[in-house]
């Protein structure tokens, strides 16, 4: 007999969702014989499988171990390891800086995503266990582009994951990003237009009058400061389309600087030489109207180094000081990097 209570993560579900993360490999049909023989019990008592289950439910499964190993499945979550540069965290939701070149989630290569690290980050700190990974799995709840960098918000519990999972489908959660781009744009805008996605290309096209599988997509910005050859943009994601930033603005004339695939490259050759190999595109700043809190990560050094040597830098420092009240040549310092109110 194998008895396992009901803990906060897993509580409001449904009781045979449960049981399929517990018993993974065992088909449904499983499920409801052994509920019907009470050879699976919730509370002592016989169980349909529809209850909704409550933290304290004890569930009882009456199975040897051999059949309970076999349905159960011998497969690890993954799970890896690296310093993660963290924005802010509270005991359901985490807040993480995702370096350019880090996937957001995982891919079919097996390569390790932030998903994994965060994962990992979990275990080491003892936040998480072992036995809870088998019903619960912390994940992300927004996606960057592998060369975008910026803040990822991932839930650490249910409620974390829920609370996350509902500001971004409200589109309550302001995203703002910063980006660098070709040519000189000196007035705020707001642009609508349609994008379609080629799943064999994974490339996206945008187009202001509406077409088959086309979605919607709004994009803003806001110039901080131009010095004739590029501008510097804030940019405000409306709707979070794959790729919508770059294809957006590629499309106005006005491409990311490092953008391979919606880019300039004569434009992008220029600054090879500084080691720019992808878009500088920076989730920077994430604000919560709902809940009066406002979160910043400055941008990578590369992204920086680019903005001094463009004299844009002054640009940036009064935006950040206007915008989350971060002092000047306090870049890299790591005072005041994020702000919660």
């Amino acid at each position: 007999m194998k008895k396992f209570i009901i803990e906060e993560n897993e509580a409001g579900q449904r009781f045979d969702k449960y049981l399929a993360k517990l018993l993974k490999e065992a088909p449904k049909s499983f499920f409801y014989k052994m509920l019907r023989k009470k050879n699976i019990t919730l509370n002592g008592k016989k169980a349909t499988g529809n209850e909704k289950l409550l933290k304290g439910d004890t569930i009882k499964l009456f199975l040897s171990d051999e059949t309970f190993d076999k349905f159960a499945g011998s497969t690890q979550i993954a799970r890896d390891y690296c310093e993660l540069d963290i924005i802010y965290e509270d005991a359901d939701i985490i807040i993480i800086n995702k370096p350019a070149g880090m996937l957001s989630q995982p891919a079919d290569d097996g390569e390790s995503s932030l998903v994994e690290y965060l994962i990992g980050y979990l275990l080491k700190k003892g936040e998480l266990t072992e036995e809870q990974l088998k019903t619960f799995k912390p994940s992300v709840c927004n996606r960057l582009d592998r060369n975008t960098s910026g803040m990822v918000c991932a839930g650490k519990s249910l409620a974390g994951l829920q609370f996350l999972s509902g500001i971004f489908h409200d589109r309550t959660l302001h995203k703002y990003y910063l980006c660098l781009v070709k040519g000189k744009l000196d007035k705020p805008a707001h642009i609508k237009g349609y994008l379609h996605k080629d799943k064999k290309t994974n490339k996206v096209t945008v187009s202001k009058q509406e077409f088959p599988d086309s979605l919607p997509i709004e994009t803003a910005y806001r110039p901080l400061g131009s010095n004739g050859k590029m501008t510097l943009l804030e940019v405000e994601l409306i709707t979070g389309r794959t790729h919508q930033i770059r294809a957006h603005l590629a499309g106005t004339g006005h491409p990311l600087l490092g953008d391979t695939k919606y880019g300039d490259n004569e434009f992008n050759k220029q600054y090879t030489r500084h080691g720019v190999k992808h878009q500088l595109l920076h989730a920077y700043r994430l604000v919560i109207p709902e809940t009066d809190q406002a979160f910043v990560a400055p941008v990578p050094e590369l992204f920086f180094k680019i903005i001094n040597e463009e004299h844009l830098q002054e640009a940036y420092h009064e935006n950040l000081e206007r915008s989350m009240g971060l002092r000047k040549n306090d870049h890299h310092s790591g005072a005041d990097r994020n702000t919660h109110k």
